[in-house]
């Protein structure tokens, strides 16, 4: 085994990989993510957004080398074992290997989280065994715990949490590859001011951040804001997401192939078998970049705060909606979407604030006075980057305002509707 490899980033400049690292990249599971898209059907908006998680999950290698670094020219890592150095950038390595093809979609349309299908991975197969030969037994455990975001070790926050490095390079990744000024993020200032604080009165410690990194982390927030409002919520992208979900369920739903295998496959080979074995029509217009149209598009701040959150949770009900409001306008089950996304965590702060005196406060969302405002407006920003979408495949002339009443009825309530086959547009 090669005792290092440089590699070459257009983000980072130079990746250093060392032996661990290596012999978990040369593996089929880990080279997989070469086809497997970071931002799903987003580079049919921005032609350069054909990155993969592969080169993501180099770069969140190495922020994380970069942070444990940081902290050990400090004196920061003193007492904590070599071990959990080793796991916590392996966890980083491998924090996507069990990622779905095109981004999240899959997991919207009520797949398991891919971070489930990442711990089964390194339970078993080539990944297990070499996780073992590094660490020892209980070492791929100790990564999925880090990867599951379950794990005691302090520098858990470096894999999730409000400082997680996977955070940082995907904001400035996308941002890069498709061409937008958004996801600027103060990194160097940021991983410098990651620090180790106490945590309970047996001398544990974690990871927080010092008052000097506060403009960096609200840096990071404001990015992560705008790359939603702007590339991940685009409403292009949210159609062909919604397509692609519909698409996919229908192909697992028929037995075309499973739930299981779906999680091996690329973004290449799913698309293969959905138009050439499937043969979804849903996916040969995305093939093609024949997008269903916006019938109405709504800012969430128009819909009530408290609306709960069935169309992005509860994807069976969803469809049955769908399908009842296409009958209902005129369309065919299946030409009309209805998408309203959800991320409750998009700017959420919760982490250790170490002051110039040397004191510890909790900075969450409720801010700090004179330190980090945006926490307190995020609930108005979260709702001016959400919309309220209705996609069909062709011109419909009813009015789907009264939309926005039935995606605030509770799921129950929709069931019943359903049930009783009452319209929603009466």
């Amino acid at each position: 085994m090669r005792p290092f490899e440089v590699v070459r980033d257009p983000l980072w400049d130079n990746i250093t990989l060392d032996e661990a690292a290596l012999s978990l990249v040369d593996s089929a599971p880990f080279q997989r993510l070469r086809y497997v898209r970071q931002l799903g059907h987003a580079f049919l908006v921005y032609p350069g957004a054909t990155h993969g998680r592969f080169e993501h999950a180099l770069g969140a290698y190495h922020l994380t080398k970069r942070a444990l670094t940081a902290l050990e020219m400090r004196g920061e890592l003193a007492g904590i074992a070599e071990e959990d150095r080793l796991a916590v950038t392996l966890a980083a390595l491998l924090h996507d290997v069990g990622h779905y093809p095109f981004s999240h979609s899959l997991e919207e349309a009520g797949f398991p989280s891919h971070e489930a299908q990442g711990e089964a991975r390194l339970q078993r197969g080539v990944l297990h065994e070499r996780l073992l030969a590094i660490g020892g037994a209980g070492f791929p455990a100790r990564v999925a715990d880090l990867i599951r975001s379950r794990s005691a070790s302090p520098l858990q926050g470096l894999i999730s949490g409000t400082l997680d490095l996977d955070k940082i390079d995907y904001l400035c990744r996308d941002s890069r590859m498709c061409g937008v000024p958004y996801g600027t993020v103060d990194v160097d200032r940021l991983l410098a001011s990651i620090t180790m604080v106490p945590a309970g009165p047996a001398g544990q410690r974690t990871l927080g951040v010092q008052e000097k990194g506060v403009s960096a982390l609200e840096s990071l927030l404001f990015a992560k804001y705008q790359m939603y409002r702007n590339v991940y919520w685009h409403h292009a992208v949210r159609s062909a997401t919604c397509m692609f979900k519909r698409a996919a369920r229908a192909a697992v739903r028929r037995g075309t192939v499973t739930r299981e295998r779906v999680a091996e496959l690329t973004d290449d080979e799913l698309m293969h078998l959905l138009i050439e074995v499937e043969g979804s029509p849903l996916a040969r217009a995305l093939r093609e970049r024949r997008l269903y149209k916006r019938a109405l598009d709504l800012p969430g701040s128009e819909v009530s705060a408290a609306t709960p959150e069935w169309v992005a949770e509860d994807p069976e009900l969803l469809e049955r909606v769908e399908d009842a409001l296409a009958v209902e306008v005129g369309l065919a089950p299946g030409e009309l979407l209805l998408d309203f996304p959800s991320r409750h965590s998009m700017l959420g702060v919760d982490l250790p604030l170490k002051l110039r005196d040397g004191s510890v406060e909790r900075l969450t969302d409720e801010g700090r006075a004179g330190h980090l405002g945006l926490p307190r407006i995020a609930g108005e920003l979260y709702r001016s980057a959400r919309r309220l979408r209705v996609f069909v495949a062709r011109g419909i002339q009813p009015s789907l305002e009264p939309l926005v009443d039935v995606v605030a009825t509770p799921a129950q309530d929709v069931a019943e509707d359903l049930q009783a086959s009452r319209p929603f547009l009466a």
